[in-house]
C-alpha cells in the first residue's frame, strides 16, 4: 500500500467513529470515496432477515426486486470474494500487483462467517485498478460491515425502547382520561408515530358495524372488506399482498373495535405484526378500562332513571358555571321544572307508570336543549336546568317551547294515551349573587307558576324587562 491508500483508510476509519444513521453514513462514504477514486455510483445493500428482502440503505431502505442483478450477486458472493464486471472471482491470498480493467465492482459485507450485504461500485468509464486496490476494498468492507451492524443494532434498540414507551403511554392514558372520544385519537396518534411506515386507522364497533374513529377518513375499500371478515376467533387478518393488517380489539371474547395498519410500499413484516399485536392488546385493555371507568363515573354522576345529571353532579356543575359566568361576564339562567299533578299519575297508574312519565319528560327536555345546557333531575318530579350564555328573555322562549312540547306529547300508560304538563320558573344570575341564591329565585318563580294555574312559565319578579 502507498501513502494514498493509508490516507484513504485513515479518513474512512475517522468517519466510522462518528455517530451516524444509515442515510448519513451512506452520504459521507460517497463524499470521502470520491476523493479517493472516480466513480459514477456507490450503493450499500443490507439483507433484512425479518422481511427476507435485500434493501438499499441509502435509499430509505427500499426493497430490491427479486429479479434485480443485485440479488444474483448477493447469492454468488456467498462463495466468492468479489464480482468484477458482473463475474464472480475468488482472489488468492498471495497475489502480485496485477492491473485489472473494471466497469463495476461488488464487494460483500460480512457478519461473522456469513454475508449480510454488499457494496456496489459503478464507474464512469472502464477504470484500470490493481489487486492492491481490491485488498484495500476488503479492509474497507470489513469496517463498513461493523459500522452498519452497529447502526442496525442501535436502531433496533431504539425501536424496542420506543415500543415499550408506546405500550406504557397507552396504558397510562387511563390515569387522566376515560372518554373514548378523547383517548382513541391519542392511541391512534401513538400508534401512528411508532408504526411510522404504515397508515394507522382505529375503528370501534357499534351495532355490528365498524365506525372509523381515527383519523377522519378512510377511502380504501379493501380495509372495509377485511373488517367484514373478522370474527371473535380472529387473531389478525392480512390482505393477500400483506400490505393491510386488521388487528381486532376485544373484550370478554367479543370484538369491540379494530386497529388497521396499511402500507403503501412494503408488506407488513413479522416484526411489524408482532408489535401491532401487542400494541392492539394494550389498546384494547385501555379502551375497556375507559369504558368501565366511564360507566362507574356515569352512575356516580347521572340519575339512573332519567340519565340526566343527578343532584350532586348538578351542584358541581352549578359551581363551575357560576365561576365561568362571572369570570367571562356572560349571562346565565336557571330553570326549575315540576311535572303537574304527578302524584295523581302515580296514584292512578302506579309508580312504574310514573317512572315512564319521568323518563319521557326527561327525554323531551334533552331534545329541546342545546348541547351546552345542563339538565338535571333535582329530586322526585322536579328538574333543574342551567342555560349558559342565555338572557332571561331567551330563556323564556326556550321554556315556552319546552312546555308546549311536553303538553303535546302523548304518553302511553296501560294501553291508553295521557298528556302531562309542566310548570316552570326562570331566573337570571345577578353578578353579586351565589348559585344557591339564583335557584332560590327560580324556585320561587316555579311556585308562582303552580299557584297561578300550572302549565305555564313564570319569570322571577326581579327579572329585567
Amino acid at each position: 500500500m502507498n501513502n494514498k491508500d493509508f490516507l484513504f483508510l485513515s479518513r474512512f476509519s475517522n468517519i466510522l467513529t462518528r455517530e451516524f444513521n444509515i442515510s448519513d453514513l451512506d452520504l459521507n462514504l460517497k463524499k470521502e470515496f470520491s476523493e479517493f477514486i472516480k466513480f459514477e455510483k456507490l450503493d450499500l445493500y443490507v439483507f433484512d432477515e425479518v422481511t427476507n428482502t435485500l434493501r438499499n440503505c441509502g435509499n430509505n431502505w427500499s426493497i430490491i426486486n427479486d429479479n434485480d442483478e443485485v440479488y444474483e450477486a448477493f447469492e454468488n458472493l456467498k462463495e466468492y470474494d468479489f464480482i468484477i464486471n458482473k463475474k464472480a472471482y475468488k482472489i488468492p491470498n498471495q497475489i502480485g500487483d496485477i492491473a485489472i480493467k473494471i466497469n463495476s465492482l461488488i464487494i460483500p459485507l460480512i457478519k461473522g462467517e456469513n454475508i449480510f450485504g454488499l457494496i456496489k461500485l459503478e464507474f464512469n468509464n472502464e477504470e484500470t485498478l490493481n489487486t492492491y486496490f481490491l485488498q484495500i476494498m476488503k479492509i474497507f468492507a470489513t469496517e463498513i460491515s461493523l459500522k452498519i451492524q452497529n447502526i442496525v443494532l442501535n436502531e433496533q434498540s431504539k425501536i424496542n425502547v420506543d415500543f415499550h414507551d408506546s405500550m406504557k403511554n397507552i396504558a397510562k392514558i387511563i390515569e387522566t382520561q376515560y372518554e373514548l372520544n378523547y383517548i382513541v385519537p391519542l392511541i391512534g396518534e401513538m400508534l401512528d408515530r411508532f408504526i411510522s411506515d404504515h397508515l394507522i386507522y382505529v375503528f370501534l364497533k357499534n351495532n355490528n358495524k365498524f365506525d372509523l374513529v381515527w383519523p377522519k377518513a378512510c377511502n380504501d375499500e379493501r380495509i372495509y372488506e377485511i373488517l367484514s371478515k373478522l370474527n371473535n376467533n380472529t387473531e389478525y387478518l392480512l390482505t393477500n399482498d400483506n400490505k393491510i393488517g386488521a388487528f381486532p380489539l376485544t373484550s370478554e371474547g367479543e370484538i369491540t373495535g379494530c386497529i388497521v395498519a396499511r402500507s403503501t410500499l412494503d408488506s407488513l413484516s413479522k416484526r411489524d405484526i408482532s408489535y401491532l399485536e401487542q400494541l392492539t392488546r394494550q389498546s384494547a385493555i385501555t379502551i375497556n378500562r375507559a369504558n368501565t371507568y366511564s360507566k362507574v363515573l356515569q352512575y356516580a354522576t347521572l340519575d339512573a332513571l332519567t340519565n340526566l345529571n343527578n343532584r350532586r353532579q348538578f351542584e358541581v356543575r352549578l359551581g363551575q358555571e357560576i365561576a365561568t359566568t362571572k369570570r367571562q361576564k356572560n349571562p346565565l339562567c336557571a330553570m326549575m321544572i315540576d311535572i303537574d299533578f304527578f302524584k295523581k299519575v302515580n296514584d292512578t297508574y302506579g309508580h312504574a307508570s310514573g317512572d315512564i312519565v319521568l323518563r319521557i319528560v326527561a327525554q323531551i327536555i334533552k331534545e329541546h336543549l342545546r348541547e351546552s345546557d345542563i339538565p338535571s333531575r333535582y329530586g322526585g318530579e322536579e328538574f333543574a336546568i342551567l342555560l349558559p350564555y342565555t338572557h332571561i328573555d331567551e330563556a323564556q322562549i326556550v321554556g315556552e317551547r319546552l312546555r308546549k312540547a311536553v303538553q303535546d306529547t302523548p304518553i302511553c300508560l296501560d294501553k291508553q294515551n295521557i298528556n302531562v304538563t309542566i310548570s316552570m320558573g326562570l331566573a337570571e344570575l345577578d353578578s353579586n349573587e351565589s348559585g344557591e341564591d339564583l335557584f332560590k329565585r327560580a324556585d320561587k318563580a316555579l311556585y308562582e307558576a303552580k299557584e297561578s294555574g300550572r302549565n305555564r312559565v313564570c319569570l322571577d319578579k326581579n327579572a329585567k324587562p
